[in-house]
């Protein structure tokens, strides 16, 4: 992490907060190694319940240090905006369940969405709170998604225009 950081020239004093969308260890693995650099982990509320069970699906060679409570600043979603807005980024995080009941996502005010493991919309057709969620951020006036896993899209995207070819 900390020579992928230097090679894009970001120093870890930067970094005012970590935000796990979901805790899964491909997208929360490293919060407890952050946390020890001094970068504290913005926990959600409906994450809290979800940071000891990602243990259970760890593997030895995954090398997981256990996420403490210690140094977590739990907020609710209504809390996030003024938080980010503290550390000048204007939007707000939101309950986006759909890969797991726990999801957040963050949204930025230029209508850009950082989704994790949301499914996208062609996917979720038998997905109805993942569904539900797409409906959401629409009427939040998303309009690019930046998946975890997969390109940037357009949300103006048909759900038909979203699939491989």
């Amino acid at each position: 992490m900390k020579a992928n950081l230097k090679k894009m020239g970001i120093s870890l004093r930067e970094i005012r907060y970590a935000l796990a969308t979901h805790y899964h260890i491909d997208h929360a693995g490293l919060a407890e190694e952050l946390k020890r650099e001094g970068v504290p982990l913005l926990v959600i509320d409906v994450q809290v319940d979800a940071i000891p069970i990602m243990k259970t699906w760890t593997k030895p060679d995954d090398h997981y240090v256990d996420i403490t409570a210690e140094g977590n600043v739990v907020i609710s979603c209504e809390q996030s905006r003024q938080i980010l807005s503290q550390i000048g980024i204007a939007g707000e995080i939101v309950h986006t369940p759909g890969h797991t009941d726990h999801c957040v996502s963050l949204l930025l005010d230029d209508g850009s969405a950082f989704t994790g493991d949301l499914p996208p919309e062609a996917y979720a057709f038998d997905n109805p709170v993942a569904l539900a969620t797409w409906r959401l951020l629409r009427e939040k006036g998303v309009i690019r998604v930046y998946p975890a896993h997969g390109p940037i899209r357009s949300v103006e995207e048909t759900p038909d225009e979203q699939l491989p070819e």
